[in-house]
């Protein structure tokens, strides 16, 4: 019987901006007959191999040789991880109807805790082969985000809730539970819970809710979770983002991260800088100037240590063992 990789004779994927220079790169560099092709960045040809790189960033590779291709060099050297689709020929769970759970701002200073759950089937995931749905932090700028969660709400059998939890709602939160984990335990399981309100929407209904590992158990989620949550599978691992639905629910909550900063920045009329660096504690300091320490709390999670600097407090002691978990870098 012959084998799903070894009937491969064409393939189509959308490359990052990264991605393309590394496949320009390699194709200029390599045994390639190149050719001029209409709305084509790049093309080249060998034995039983067709490569054209499109200005739009898609990719279509034909041929016999595609396979080899796939395996040995674009999985390997340009993309970095499996893309032939075959995968769920091997594994037909890859094709199951799920949700997905991401958040964006948890490691800002500035802005919002907000967090995306995607509902997905067969037919978004067979949307999507072209669309380049990824991961939100290897999405090369703020207009492919905008993009991207354009595509992904307008996908035919695609659901989305968001969780936007607002500075001063976030703050009151981590004063109560004392943990960003338990905030981010309660906003993923309410996301996971409004999709599953939708019921016949969720055609078929998911047989699993996927997440990235924030805490030490999965307990702490399943903990928030209601009653229609406590129906479905909830799984938690490290690189979660690699499952297509995680992956568009990372991108849902980037977008809804930015634009919720951009609302901010408007109304404060001045930037407010992502992350926690140097340069965001000195756009703190300028914003209480302008501003006052007392509307902080508006924009800010005021458990960072950046708070503490800003305002010129005692730092509180930091637990060693924050220094090997996922949080420490966020809670500055």
């Amino acid at each position: 019987m012959q084998s799903p990789r070894s009937s491969v004779t064409s393939h189509t994927a959308t490359l990052t901006t990264d991605q393309a220079t590394q496949l320009v790169a390699h194709l200029q560099a390599g045994p390639y007959d190149l050719k001029e092709v209409p709305y084509a960045r790049i093309s080249g040809a060998k034995k039983d191999l067709n490569v054209t790189l499109y200005l739009s960033g898609k990719l279509v590779v034909q041929g016999k040789g595609t396979k080899d291709f796939i395996e040995f060099v674009l999985e390997p050297e340009i993309v970095g991880a499996a893309t032939l689709g075959y995968e769920s020929t091997l594994d037909p769970s890859l094709l199951d109807a799920r949700i997905g759970v991401d958040e964006s701002g948890k490691g800002d200073f500035f802005g919002p805790l907000c967090i995306a759950a995607v509902y997905i089937n067969k037919s978004v995931l067979n949307a999507w082969k072209t669309v380049g749905i990824r991961d939100s932090k290897s999405v090369g700028s703020d207009a492919q985000i905008l993009h991207l969660n354009r595509a992904i709400r307008e996908t035919p059998g695609c659901q989305v809730s968001v969780i936007a939890i607002g500075n001063e709602a976030y703050n009151r939160l981590h004063v109560r539970h004392g943990s960003v984990n338990t905030v981010l335990a309660w906003g993923h399981a309410r996301a996971i819970e409004n999709l599953l309100e939708r019921g016949p929407l969720l055609n078929p209904p998911p047989v699993r809710a996927i997440s990235d590992q924030f805490a030490s158990s999965k307990t702490t989620v399943e903990r928030a979770l209601m009653t229609l949550g406590k129906g479905v599978e909830l799984v938690q691992r490290h690189r979660a983002e690699e499952d297509m639905a995680v992956a568009a629910a990372s991108i849902v909550a980037r977008n809804e991260y930015l634009q919720r900063m951009k609302n901010l920045e408007k109304e404060f009329s001045m930037p407010l800088l992502r992350g926690a660096s140097a340069a965001v504690e000195e756009a703190a300091r300028k914003f209480v100037e302008r501003h006052g320490a007392e509307v902080l709390p508006r924009v800010c999670k005021m458990h960072f240590r950046t708070r503490y600097r800003v305002l010129g407090e005692p730092e509180p002691p930091q637990n060693p063992w924050k220094k090997h978990t996922k949080t420490s870098h966020q809670e500055k």
